[in-house]
């Protein structure tokens, strides 16, 4: 067996990492819930206004494969910074655009927050791995994606707050929105220094028996473009891939065209609208908590994962079929049973692509199953909004339906081989072709000491 220990420092590391992504989600956001207010101050359409949403989606998929590189040959300190540095620059920017006319550099200011996305999607099963023990790492994760969740969950509260609509007293809006804009700019500056001073590139002990094996191979071992080529010859891999896909760009459909379904059938509801997805918010968090704390306590991450997604599609046909009944109360239920399912399946898909490609990165998985999910999201909305459009949101929902039938389907096909559980029980029947560099910076003085035979 290897010498392990956990660390004092892992939970201000995951405390830290949340904050810090918490931010960066509320920026995304603050736009989109505020469209009337910001096209009427900086004198754009709503088409503008939105691309400040997607430019979030269109700047991850092409930096993805960069940004994993980097976060395996630079490690997940750097990484790390680069994200919290960025997320700061970025909300600086936007306190130079407090006026009229200056749509550009605002666009500009929310297309560097969403590289700092790159650098920080992928971090949660990389941060869980590298600093949590067996008995904690899904639940690390878990909490990891709650941060981002809960900046959505907040960036739907407070910036109607913190800016109503003034469109006859400009400079009072142009007020209230440096508000934000500086008090957002603040926090992320404090937590990128926080980050320098928490964020260390790993333990001094590895936390558990299958982060010990990884840093003990040399790193010369160690290949990015193998690991790929690895990762995309794991046919259980490829398929888990697809899946993810299909139920997070579902996700990320369904809650961008959620106020165009409610006010269909609901005219006038607007306020209830973002009320519906605050529910879906909320219970998604709590699903991502429960299905992290699930996992570390059974360890059935295919059976799991299929509960999850077959209780998904029953959930969007619910809501599907029960969405023009006319009663709002039932609309918040079925919603928010939808949000704790699909939401609940972030880290659950996660955790099992980390299990069942171990030892390659986490990073490099994670970054390929959200570029995965932008891809499917951006097609799934456009398509949904199409038919939303034309016929009704239930002809887009069936659209979807169908497609979260074909997931169950191919989640199904998936071989479970927990590779890293295999390693933490002692089964040592892997051979490790890929390792990822965990530290560039001097090794310590204190070596693990091998006390069996691998």
């Amino acid at each position: 067996r290897l010498e392990t220990r956990l660390s004092r420092r892992r939970l201000a590391v995951l405390a830290v990492f949340s904050c810090y992504s918490l931010v960066n989600a509320f920026q995304w956001i603050q736009y989109s819930i505020l469209s009337n207010v910001f096209a009427g101050f900086y004198g754009v359409s709503f088409t503008q206004i939105d691309w400040l949403s997607m430019v979030y989606m269109v700047a991850y998929v092409p930096l993805i494969l960069p940004a994993t590189w980097l976060l395996d040959a630079r490690g997940l300190r750097l990484t790390a910074l680069l994200g919290a540095g960025l997320n700061a620059v970025g909300a600086w920017l936007k306190c130079g655009s407090l006026a009229p006319q200056r749509y550009p550099l605002t666009l500009a200011a929310q297309a560097v927050c969403a590289v700092a996305q790159v650098f920080i999607l992928g971090l949660p099963s990389r941060i869980a791995s590298v600093w949590f023990g067996p008995t904690e790492v899904s639940t690390a994760c878990a909490v990891a994606v709650l941060g981002n969740q809960l900046g959505t969950a907040i960036g739907f509260l407070l910036p109607p707050v913190l800016v109503p609509n003034t469109p006859n007293d400009i400079d009072l809006m142009a007020h209230n929105i440096s508000i934000m804009f500086y008090g957002t700019a603040i926090v992320s500056t404090l937590l990128f220094f926080l980050a320098g001073v928490v964020f260390e590139e790993k333990p001094k002990y590895p936390p558990s028996h299958s982060q010990a094996v990884l840093q003990t191979k040399p790193p010369e071992d160690y290949s990015y473009k193998q690991s790929i080529i690895n990762l995309f010859k794991n046919i259980p891999f490829i398929l888990l891939l697809i899946s993810y896909g299909i139920m997070t760009g579902a996700f990320y459909s369904v809650s961008t065209l959620l106020n165009q379904m409610i006010v269909t059938h609901y005219e006038g509801e607007e306020v209830n609208a973002g009320r519906i997805g605050l529910t879906l918010v909320v219970a998604g968090m709590v699903g991502s908590i429960i299905c992290g704390l699930w996992l570390d306590y059974t360890k059935t991450y295919k059976q799991t994962t299929l509960i999850v997604y077959i209780l998904s599609f029953i959930g969007l046909l619910v809501f599907t079929f029960t969405l023009d009944l006319g009663y709002l109360i039932v609309v918040f239920v079925t919603g928010g049973v939808l949000g704790f399912f699909m939401t609940g399946y972030l880290p659950l898909g996660f955790e099992f692509a980390v299990e069942i490609t171990y030892p390659e990165s986490e990073g490099t998985s994670s970054g390929l199953l959200n570029a995965s999910a932008q891809i499917f999201g951006i097609v799934f909305t456009l398509v949904q909004g199409k038919l939303t459009t034309d016929y009704s949101p239930r002809a887009g929902n069936i659209f979807l339906c169908a497609w979260i039938f074909v997931g169950i389907i191919l989640t199904a096909l998936i071989k479970s081989d927990l590779r890293r559980h295999n390693v933490n029980s002692g089964i040592m029947n892997l051979d490790i072709k890929a390792v990822p560099v965990d530290s560039p910076v001097e090794p310590e003085s204190t070596t693990l000491k091998i006390q069996s035979a691998l």
